[in-house]
């Protein structure tokens, strides 16, 4: 049965008095709370000098307040964090975005007035992107690319795109179609990765940039394009022909750079041979002519003298030549002089056909020194 209901004991639970008192008084339940605190603090009774709740200042006060101080305390330094060197540290003031702290040791204001999220900016992100495309004259090729990426923005990566990475997806796959919609079969099926690859790097990153997704692209890297199934065979038909095709041009170029030197050295050297035949011949003609000229000088001071100088020079110079000599006399008959130890050398070197080649050859000369000599001896008698 309740206290306060007809037939209760009347005892007030709040105050321990009968029930024909009124509310308990609340500077006693006041009291009755500081004398708890103060015990488990270890403090005494509070005074009963009649002094009022806020004018309190006995041992328990002083606990009060060393409570507070230490729990401030805590409260700023949960404040301290620390940034990683592979973060940054985006930091709200009131749910909006304040700054973007670099690694090291930072404070804030703590919860719940600021809060930090860290967000590694080093970490690299790669996707595929695969497709099948129409190229600039009109043939179907597929692609396949390798992109990767990281934060370079971590304020927009986190406030200014909804979902960054489905913007790096689908700016790739428009400045993809952008660039193979422009390039040529061989081209993209050649020597055009690099160049490809690279114009689709710039592209997207431009298109990521007027978005302001906070990412920056790395790499891409083109795996070698290859056609469609259908027609698989035909271009391979066709590369290979273009390999053959270079490969023979190859071999055609190392030929003329082997022979294009050579052709140029004979032709030097050959060129050399004539300019030294030229000078050779000139020089012996200007020797020919300056000795003409001496001779044609001596002979005008002395006629007869130079004739007889230029007979037995010319005799001289045909006998040393011949191996037989015919003397023709005034008085008898002719007389041939035989030199007979030249004539049993040359039968011992010449044997067969040759002998009688050399035989022959030598009765022509014989003929024609005779011959001669006779002339050169008219001549001489007539003078």
């Amino acid at each position: 049965m309740a206290w306060n209901e007809p037939g209760g004991n009347g005892k007030d639970p709040w105050s321990g008095k009968g029930g024909d008192q009124g509310p308990p008084d609340l500077d006693e339940v006041v009291k009755k709370l500081q004398e708890k605190f103060g015990g488990i603090f270890g403090g005494g009774k509070p005074s009963r000098g009649g002094a009022s709740i806020g004018r309190g200042s006995g041992p328990g006060s002083k606990s009060i307040s060393v409570v507070i101080v230490i729990a401030l305390l805590i409260w700023l330094a949960s404040g301290i964090y620390i940034v990683e060197p592979a973060e940054r540290g985006v930091v709200l003031r009131f749910g909006a975005y304040s700054e973007t702290t670099q690694p090291g040791p930072h404070w804030h204001i703590p919860f719940p007035f600021e809060k930090v999220i860290p967000v590694n900016v080093d970490q690299i992100t790669s996707f595929r992107h695969k497709a099948t495309m129409l190229t600039r004259d009109e043939n179907i090729v597929d692609v396949e690319f390798t992109i990767q990426s990281r934060i370079q923005d971590a304020a927009d990566y986190l406030f200014q795109d909804r979902d960054p990475n489905k913007t790096m997806r689908d700016a790739t796959e428009t400045a993809v179609r952008e660039i193979i919609g422009k390039s040529d079969l061989d081209f993209i099926l050649t020597q055009g990765r690099g160049a490809i690859a690279a114009r689709i790097k710039s592209g997207a990153q431009g298109l990521i940039d007027a978005y302001k997704a906070g990412l920056i692209i790395t790499s891409v890297n083109m795996q070698p394009a290859k056609p469609p199934e259908q027609v698989k065979s035909a271009f391979d038909d066709a590369i290979k022909a273009r390999e053959d095709k270079e490969k023979l041009e190859n071999q055609a170029e190392a030929y003329a750079n082997e022979v294009v030197p050579q052709a140029r050295g004979e032709a030097a050297r050959r060129t050399a041979d004539a300019n030294a035949y030229r000078d050779r011949v000139i020089a012996e003609a200007e020797g020919d002519a300056s000795r003409f000229l001496a001779v044609l000088k001596e002979y005008q001071r002395a006629p007869e003298v130079t004739r007889e100088r230029l007979y037995l020079d010319a005799i001289e110079a045909m006998l040393a030549q011949t191996s037989k000599v015919m003397l023709d006399t005034q008085e008898g008959n002719s007389l041939m002089y035989l030199p007979l130890d030249k004539l049993i050398q040359s039968t011992e070197q010449g044997s067969g056909s040759r002998g009688q080649q050399f035989s022959s050859k030598e009765g022509a000369r014989s003929q024609t020194d005779t011959n001669k000599l006779r002339n050169v001896d008219r001549s001489r008698r007539v003078r």
